[in-house]
């Protein structure tokens, strides 16, 4: 039997408004991604999120892989990915992932993973796996990676802290070109939208990556559109310049479905640029921000 949402009985705020309206992209490039992707049994987050933008990254040479498979062990309210028991690890997982980059031309690939709490690294070094053979076909890819926050494990925070640490600087080691954790949300709605995060973790991951390697850029991204005031993503902004997060994106929270937390409203374009311009102010150095923006959204550039 299915199992029933809290938020099926909850209809659509309304419809979308006409600036999330827009085509897919290059029918081609989504059509040869797509068909490269399930022959060699892999998952983008690209399709498994439904992104919008799919298409015009992939014929910009750019895409963003989901590693550990397709299921997650945690149940965001807001995710599009598959939650449940965590399928095993395939073994392969690194040189397919490789062998789609390759064919597909890359220059720019953003690595992501469902959560992986069930593991003992929690999923660490399937980035460096992914990372080391990829390289190995050409060195000059840049990667950019987009991780869980590597917590738990522990019943004791101070060596839960110790052990997402210790993950988080293995994955540092292979030197990606940008780090990227996202906070998702304002504080307030935290418990209700990231459930297994919270806002303290996550802040702490990306302060403790500036500490460990301080030569790689750091990264996250906001989703409005939640029950947010743009006081909350101000006061958010100013917590992420306090860990020294560089780099910012901030896009509209789509509902994927009834079974979803439902959107609230939907963000004008010119609030966008807005807080695109506050953001900027406030000293991020990389600010992507719209309605349709996500995180890996022109990362290359």
């Amino acid at each position: 039997m299915r199992k029933t949402s809290r938020f099926s009985s909850i209809q659509p705020h309304e419809r979308l408004p006409e600036w999330l309206r827009r085509p897919l992209g290059e029918a081609s490039a989504i059509e040869r991604v797509q068909g490269l992707v399930k022959s060699n049994a892999l998952h983008t987050i690209c399709e498994e999120g439904r992104c919008p933008n799919r298409g015009e990254c992939y014929a910009a040479g750019t895409a963003t892989f989901l590693l550990g498979g397709s299921i997650c062990t945690r149940s965001c309210a807001f995710c599009q990915v598959e939650k449940g028991r965590a399928q095993a690890v395939n073994p392969l997982e690194a040189q397919k992932v490789a062998d789609a980059v390759e064919a597909m031309g890359l220059r720019y690939v953003v690595l992501t993973a469902v959560a992986r709490d069930d593991l003992e690294d929690h999923g660490a070094c399937l980035f460096t796996s992914a990372m080391e053979a990829i390289r190995e076909r050409n060195p000059l890819i840049a990667i950019e990676v987009l991780t869980p926050d590597f917590w738990g494990g522990h019943s004791n925070p101070e060596k839960a802290t110790h052990a997402q640490r210790e993950r988080l600087a293995v994955v540092l080691n292979a030197a990606p070109v940008c780090f990227n954790h996202n906070l998702e949300t304002v504080q307030r709605l935290q418990r209700e939208v990231r459930r297994g995060a919270t806002y303290e973790r996550s802040l702490g991951l990306l302060a403790a990556a500036r500490t460990l390697a301080p030569e790689i850029p750091t990264k996250s991204g906001l989703m409005l559109g939640l029950g947010e005031s743009r006081d909350e993503v101000i006061d958010t902004m100013r917590d992420l310049r306090a860990v020294d997060c560089q780099r910012l994106t901030i896009g509209q929270y789509l509902r994927p479905s009834l079974a979803h937390i439902p959107v609230t409203r939907y963000w004008h374009p010119d609030e966008f640029e807005e807080l695109g311009s506050v953001a900027r102010d406030l000293g991020f150095s990389v600010v992507r921000s719209g309605p349709l923006v996500r995180s890996s959204y022109h990362a290359a550039d």
